[in-house]
């Protein structure tokens, strides 16, 4: 049986602030800042936008890699992530021929389990199967490097 299609509508709002600073606000949650290391012209008053896109995969799988394991029953006590996006500023400077968005990506996962590596391989295939925004990434062109390991 097919299951209903349900629509979720997740947004933000952002309001300039000054050089190259925006606040961005999101449902009712503090407001947060977003700028530019000084050396890219910012203030370095918060996180890059591109900084919070890397950080949304750790967010993004630190939601599927806890719901799928109980659909699996896998067992786990502790996950940490790291994200790492490389990208070419020539492009953010204008120049043609040069990608705006990430080259590639490097996420990393250390879970700490006593499950097999054949079951980390099994949730690893599912969770990136369904991440949302690993997909982003993967529908964009932009190589995933992902390496899982276990403690």
């Amino acid at each position: 049986m097919a299951q209903t299609s349900t629509l979720v509508k997740v947004s933000a709002a952002g309001k300039w602030e000054s050089g190259v600073k925006t606040n961005i606000s999101v449902r009712n949650f503090p407001t947060f800042s977003m700028d530019e290391p000084v050396q890219l012209g910012g203030g370095d008053a918060g996180p890059m936008p591109l900084e919070y896109v890397v950080a949304a995969l750790n967010g993004c799988k630190g939601v599927m890699i806890p719901l799928i394991a109980k659909e699996l029953d896998f067992t786990f006590s502790g996950i940490d992530f790291e994200t790492t996006g490389i990208v070419d500023t020539r492009g953010l400077l204008g120049e043609e021929g040069v990608c705006t968005h990430f080259q590639k990506i490097r996420f990393q996962v250390n879970i700490q389990t006593e499950e097999s590596e054949e079951r980390i391989e099994q949730l690893k295939n599912e969770v990136e199967r369904r991440c949302p925004v690993l997909n982003l990434f993967v529908d964009a062109g932009i190589k995933v490097d992902t390496k899982w390991t276990k403690n």
